[in-house]
């Protein structure tokens, strides 16, 4: 069974730490995964605000955000601009790219898209995946062919302002099969693949999943029968949780398990019927997600 692996990028120290961590964990597995980069300004801090949401606060309270993150990324462009990602650490970015990492966009500005999203019209929408595509190239060397919003925030004239870019797939969604999405009576010509799996945000703390036993719950969602697509973050797998992780990569290769870039699950037949992308609140996350239609 192969388990589609993509890891989020969300902050400068993810980037700076979380992502070599991966990288030589990843070597030390002989696997490969899909990194999905944020370049722009780190103003991760400036989501403090929505501590006033109970949903919010209850989530950072659950999964006691400080020891997992770290102050300096709840702070991070709070008080003044935050630093350029793509800028200060494009050599880790290259590196997983040489690596032979699949190298995807996840934001210029990853706390604006979450914030904003709605409220951007089309040029906002287009100029915001322009600069983060434009950075990368210029790091990595070529185009990269695939993305994925943060979140899961992506709506209509999301998915329209991605047909102006090459992109071989988008991973803008949550569901269970890949898909291409339906916009009226268009279809959209770039597949996405869902997200199938829970991350660990929206896991521990609830349903009596603790850090000691979810490793287990996790392997118990995976279905040979279906399409299995995992998201972790540089930020939490990457840096305080990366023994845990580790383990998680163990006891799935144990079983038989492969971890793949996303890319990886377009070959053969993989075309299900096109769906329509609807908002939904999933549990455990604050807000809504971008989901296919069942």
């Amino acid at each position: 069974m192969r388990i589609g692996l993509r890891i989020d990028v969300d902050t400068f120290k993810g980037t700076k730490l979380g992502v070599p961590n991966l990288c030589k964990l990843l070597e030390e597995s002989s696997m490969k995964a899909s990194f999905f980069f944020s370049v722009g300004p780190d103003n991760m801090g400036r989501h403090l605000w929505r501590l006033i949401r109970p949903a919010f606060l209850m989530k950072m309270l659950r999964t006691k955000a400080t020891s997992l993150y770290g102050w300096d990324i709840l702070f991070k462009g709070t008080f003044w601009p935050g630093p350029l990602i793509g800028k200060n650490l494009a050599h880790v970015i290259r590196s997983a790219s040489n690596d032979g990492h699949e190298i995807g966009l996840h934001a210029w500005d990853h706390q604006r898209w979450q914030a904003r999203i709605e409220k951007m019209d089309d040029k906002e929408i287009y100029d915001s995946i322009k600069k983060g595509i434009d950075v990368l190239t210029d790091i990595i060397g070529y185009p990269p062919t695939c993305s994925a919003v943060p979140g899961w925030k992506c709506t209509d004239d999301v998915l329209k302002a991605k047909t102006n870019f090459a992109f071989r797939y988008n991973s803008d969604t949550r569901g269970q099969t890949i898909f291409n999405p339906t916009i009226d009576a268009r279809i959209i010509d770039q597949p996405q693949i869902p997200v199938t799996l829970p991350t660990y945000d929206e896991t521990v703390g609830q349903n009596n999943i603790t850090d000691q036993n979810y490793n287990e719950h996790m392997l118990s969602l995976l279905d040979p029968e279906k399409l299995n697509v995992l998201t972790i973050h540089a930020e939490v797998e990457g840096i305080s949780y990366l023994p845990m992780f580790k383990q998680f990569i163990d006891m799935a290769k144990q079983k038989g398990y492969s971890f793949v870039p996303l890319g990886n699950l377009l070959e053969g037949d993989y075309q299900t019927e096109p769906t329509k992308v609807i908002k939904k609140e999933i549990p455990g996350r604050e807000g809504w997600t971008a989901n296919q239609k069942t």
